[in-house]
């Protein structure tokens, strides 16, 4: 099937996992890192290329020594949110898990970055600010919440953990778009924020084997465009799916898939504070109820396993996609139910999943790459469908990074890495058609 390079300059190209297209489907965003898989973060701009004129805009240039990337599109504005590290960084605050922050930019007004979640780093602590550094920001359907993950600074001079205080551990946090927040100028990396932002897990550095407690949480995503249908019927608005790592009753550590229902408001705080203590991370507002989902011990390979991803869902809410080893071994896409966690395996194939996924805007398709193919599997009858066709050369086989239907469902962007003359080779964005 035909498929298309967009981007051709002599630099990386490096996609979100999510929400790349803009919400007219006529750009794609993308950050500028060098390396093949993003782990070097060193991009220095935000650039959005026009799908068919091929026409770059650049949205956001990194100042002072600062470094930006993973940028995703609000769902029905022209606004981009993604992580900028540090400006001015010195040897005790240079970009790090902890040290990093979201931030948001209108395309109408390049080079204006807007703080998202504030920072506060001195005791008493601010309710709706930060300690530490957030990481894939992506706005719900609504535009309304971002969702992010949490490395907390503050607690990092503790290595181990002890009765009498918690060490950082990744968690996922909401920032709520609109509810700015002001912090004191007490500490040179303090900053406001235009958002209200909370952690909505709870992590145990020791989880009980064969509990539901988890050291982890990561790798979230949203669930539904307006949330799912519970059990019983009614609807619950605001919800995301996570990984979360636990301890299985033979002591083995496994992955399994979580749910944190969210409360409408969530600037209440509930059995903790909200902004944390100096000996304990942040606590999540009243009314966050966390649900373990999947319960996979018994399985001969146990657990969400595979090439990097994030839980994805389906439109209407009722179903998350997640990577799971089959009998033999092999990553496939699996379904699991929103309600009660049954599972369900889509993909047969004879070699892994390759790579993230995401679901086309109808629901009736998941989007992701096996065998060197960016690939479509139907939902309803598991039957795949190959989207382009195995390149000859290795090199150039798509990378496992991104797999991005447009809001159409005409079209999934992705990423190869491309030789050019000088036998240098960068990440370059390509754009499959859809039949």
């Amino acid at each position: 099937m035909p498929d298309r390079q967009i981007t051709f300059a002599p630099h990386g190209h490096l996609l979100t996992n999510t929400a790349v297209w803009s919400p007219d489907g006529r750009r794609i965003v993308y950050d500028v890192r060098s390396d093949r898989d993003g782990s070097v973060f060193d991009g220095t701009r935000i650039e959005s290329v026009d799908v068919e004129t091929g026409e770059i805009a650049v949205l956001y240039q990194s100042r002072n020594g600062a470094g930006c990337g993973v940028a995703t599109w609000h769902p029905t504005e022209p606004r981009v949110v993604f992580i900028l590290g540090p400006e001015h960084p010195t040897a005790d605050w240079a970009y790090g898990a902890s040290r990093r922050q979201g931030v948001v930019v209108d395309a109408a007004n390049p080079g204006v970055a807007v703080p998202l979640d504030a920072r506060d780093l001195v005791p008493p602590f601010t309710p709706g600010a930060l300690r530490g550094g957030s990481h894939v920001h992506v706005f719900n359907a609504e535009g309304s919440l971002v969702s992010f993950t949490y490395d907390d600074q503050y607690l990092s001079r503790f290595s181990e953990p002890g009765i009498d205080h918690d060490i950082s551990l990744r968690n996922v946090g909401v920032s709520v778009v609109g509810k700015p927040v002001a912090v004191p100028k007490s500490h040179p990396r303090n900053h406001d924020g235009s958002a209200f932002s909370v952690l909505v897990t709870r992590t145990t550095a020791n989880p009980t084997p064969g509990g539901d407690d988890y050291r982890k949480a990561y790798e979230e995503g949203w669930i539904g465009v307006r949330g799912y249908q519970q059990a019983d019927g009614s609807w619950r608005r605001h919800a995301l799916a996570f990984l979360g790592d636990v301890v299985n009753a033979d002591g083995r550590p496994a992955t399994e898939v979580f749910v944190a229902d969210l409360p409408d408001d969530l600037s209440q705080p509930g059995d903790g504070p909200l902004a944390g203590t100096e000996t304990r991370l942040p606590s999540p507002p009243t009314g966050v109820m966390i649900r373990r989902l999947t319960r996979t011990a018994d399985r001969r390979y146990p657990g969400v396993q595979g090439v990097r991803h994030w839980v994805r869902s389906s439109p209407d809410g009722a179903q998350l996609a997640v990577l799971m080893r089959d009998n033999a071994g092999v990553a496939q896409l699996n379904l699991v139910s929103t309600r009660d966690g049954a599972l369900r395996q889509l993909t047969h194939h004879a070699t892994d999943v390759a790579s993230a996924f995401t679901w086309s805007p109808d629901g009736r398709y998941i989007a992701y790459i096996n065998g060197g193919c960016v690939c479509r599997a139907e939902v309803a009858s598991g039957a795949t469908y190959r989207l382009t066709e195995p390149d000859a050369e290795i090199s150039r086989v798509p990378l496992p990074l991104a797999c991005v239907w447009s809001p159409d469902g005409r079209r999934v962007a992705y990423q190869r890495r491309v030789r050019i003359a000088s036998g240098n080779e960068y990440n370059q964005i390509f754009v499959a058609d859809v039949p």
